[in-house]
């Protein structure tokens, strides 16, 4: 099956079934933020491998979390409740993804988010589309993740964690903010044992559009969100 070949200016792509049994959707372009929010809300994302143009992936089936549904376990909840950590968000998104992308991956040799990758998502959150989350330990920063939030759905790209269950705090509370602000759904791309153990579970490839669809009927909760964040945490 050809795959389709994007051009410098046009930041159209094609339809996700129209993608390949890898899931692989079109190749080339560049990350601006035009071109990576059509992307996102035309359920697309990029992953870069090396030694190959950009690749657009459009899996089948798509993993994927619902915030009402989510699982905490006990182990979890009780590190929740200690409170040792403090959580954030949009206080220090270019340190959570430079440490997303150092942080050593079981099996990988190397990070996929890349320098022109790292530089469209500082870009997208300098305009209110992209999002951290924040764990501290004291003023250190110990723990993260970081996406990108349109409509009613947010889609997780990243996380890391220096500190033990630092990840996992930050994820769970962004998670219980989402479901307070009626997020449809957290878009995990694709199957990992760790997201799988918070609940979250493969959708068919339709069944993932036609709820994107619904989520980005609703407004984008654009620009900062750390007084919003903090506020819901008060709640």
């Amino acid at each position: 099956m050809p795959v389709y070949l994007l051009g410098e200016d046009d930041v159209a792509f094609p339809p996700p079934s129209a993608a390949t049994p890898e899931g692989i959707v079109a190749v080339g372009g560049d990350v601006s933020p035009e071109r990576l929010v059509n992307a996102y809300a035309n359920g697309i994302f990029p992953w870069p491998v090396e030694g190959y143009p950009l690749l657009w992936f459009s899996p089948d089936p798509r993993f994927v979390l619902e915030p009402s549904k989510v699982h905490v376990g006990r182990s979890l909840r009780k590190a929740m409740n200690r409170g040792h950590y403090r959580i954030t968000a949009d206080e220090a998104f270019t340190e959570v993804i430079d440490a997303c992308a150092h942080a050593p991956r079981p099996g990988q040799d190397g990070t996929w988010i890349t320098t022109e990758l790292r530089n469209g998502y500082v870009r997208l959150h300098q305009l209110g589309f992209a999002h951290s989350i924040e764990a501290w330990e004291g003023e250190r920063l110990v723990g993260g993740l970081y996406g990108v939030s349109l409509g009613a759905a947010f889609f997780g790209e990243s996380m890391y964690a220096a500190a033990p269950d630092a990840s996992k705090v930050a994820f769970a509370t962004l998670c219980g903010v989402l479901e307070q602000w009626d997020f449809a759904f957290v878009d995990c791309q694709v199957h990992t044992p760790h997201l799988e153990r918070f609940g979250a579970e493969d959708w068919p490839r339709p069944r993932f559009l036609d709820a994107l669809s619904k989520a980005l009927e609703a407004p984008t909760r654009r620009g900062s969100w750390t007084a919003p964040f903090r506020r819901a945490l008060e709640r």
